[in-house]
Parts: C-alpha cells; sequence; structure tokens
C-alpha cells in the first residue's frame, strides 16, 4: 500500500507525532483553562472565608 518514495514505518511514526502533539495540545489548554477558571473564582471571592 505504500508507494516507493515513503517507506512503510514513516507515515504510522509521523501520525504517532501527531497524536502526541495533538494530546500535549488538549492537556495544556485544559490545564490552563483549569487555572483561568480558578483565577476567576478566587478574584470574585469564592475561596474567602465567609464573614
Amino acid at each position: 500500500m505504500t508507494n516507493g518514495d515513503e517507506p512503510g514505518p514513516t507515515p504510522r511514526r509521523a501520525s504517532a507525532w501527531v497524536i502526541l502533539a495533538v494530546v500535549a495540545a488538549a492537556l495544556l489548554v485544559c490545564c490552563c483553562s483549569a487555572a483561568v477558571g480558578l483565577l476567576i473564582a478566587w478574584s470574585a471571592g469564592l475561596f474567602h472565608a465567609p464573614t
């Protein structure tokens, strides 16, 4: 199924790197959004002791 220019393992290895990059980007976005949410909650006073 591969042509003469691309050996068999190379596309599979490239797709593994793409999947790894997508997972890393998703984790980064998730962590950043969680940090922003915590910052907004902190600034709104949700973590302060009730008086």
